[in-house]
């Protein structure tokens, strides 16, 4: 039987009015009686019912935003603010706020999360992500709470509602552009292989090779971290091989300015020693110097089509998973060239 605000009023030894106080961090209560309600409430594991308390409401209009990690590094990433916008312009055409997470590490984001979904915080939730045995999601299903994912997910993905490019077949576009560009010696930076977009776009970029009947060569693989944390040795390494590759594909347009930049300072050059197309067409990728060629993955896109699932979701809980595949396409600029041709 769930812990009421009685309980926490009864093992506390104050009134269940002080404890409505204690939620509402009203200043009126002392600092030491906070302390002492909250201490209680964590130890019976209680979660206040935001929506118990207006009875009139049917529901919060309030739609859970879940990042893969704090809002403090995710932030660094365009990315996140593009999708956010278009999940925001989804909410606020239906009338519906935005409750972000806020959790430094996983299991703060859990615990985040399990308080969103047992407080009655959040009508939805929306996952920003999608990972390999991802506990959260596991969780939401088996609340059967409403969610969507942005991303394919790794297990149920029939029974999971989501919206995704098709990154397997999107990675084998862009080593099929620089095969036609005449580079065969092809390096991958890659993202965390923990996430499902990081392993489909190195299926992609394997599969597109192995048709080409080129190869695939572990040296030429690197993971994106190790460009972060060592970047000018992973570049040394790279173009110490017998056969240094021609072309580059980055994980992300974050990562290919850090590329961009290494190189620079060894003084090699984009695109005559070396193509570099990434993902994500960020806006600044067109003022990069050379302007970078990148796949437009329509993130702003990503965020209204997972807001509008989530929506119809909650509108109708009996509705079956969906899956949403967004268009993608190459942006050619300056960073690519011809093999051999400056």
């Amino acid at each position: 039987m769930a812990t009421t605000i009685i309980d926490v009023a009864k093992e506390a030894n104050v009134s269940p009015s002080t404890v409505s106080r204690v939620i509402a961090n009203n200043p009126r209560i002392s600092e030491r009686t906070k302390q002492k309600v909250r201490e209680v409430m964590d130890r019976l594991d209680y979660h206040p019912n935001f929506q118990a308390r207006n009875l009139a409401a049917k529901s919060t209009k309030t739609i859970g935003v879940i990042m893969a990690s704090s809002s403090v590094l995710a932030f660094q990433n365009p990315f996140f603010p593009e999708v956010l916008r278009g999940i925001c312009s989804a909410a606020h055409a239906s009338k519906y706020g935005m409750y972000l997470s806020t959790g430094e590490t996983e299991e703060e984001i859990f615990d985040e999360v399990v308080s969103m979904t047992q407080g009655r915080r959040v009508d939805g939730i929306i996952l920003l992500y999608s990972k390999v045995k991802d506990r959260t999601m596991d969780y939401l299903q088996s609340i059967d709470f409403p969610f969507v994912v942005v991303g394919r997910p790794f297990e149920n993905e029939a029974s999971v509602t989501y919206v995704d490019n098709d990154n397997t077949a999107i990675a084998a576009e862009v080593v099929d552009y620089l095969l036609s560009l005449g580079h065969q010696d092809i390096a991958f930076v890659g993202g965390d292989i923990n996430y499902v977009v990081s392993r489909d776009r190195l299926a992609g970029y394997q599969q597109a090779l192995e048709t080409a009947g080129i190869p695939f060569q572990q040296a030429y693989y690197l993971q994106d971290s190790t460009v972060n944390e060592d970047g000018a040795s992973a570049i040394d390494a790279l173009f110490h091989l017998p056969n240094r590759p021609t072309a580059l594909i980055a994980h992300d347009d974050l990562t290919a300015y850090e590329i961009i930049s290494i190189l620079e300072r060894k003084e090699i050059n984009v695109p005559t020693d070396i193509s570099i197309i990434s993902f994500n067409n960020h806006v600044l990728s067109q003022h990069l110097r050379p302007p970078l060629t990148s796949v437009d993955i329509q993130i702003y896109d990503l965020g209204l089509e997972a807001t509008e699932c989530l929506l119809n979701k909650m509108d109708d809980p009996k509705l079956p998973a969906t899956h949403r595949i967004i268009g993608a396409k190459i942006i050619t600029r300056e960073s690519c060239a011809r093999r051999g041709i400056d």
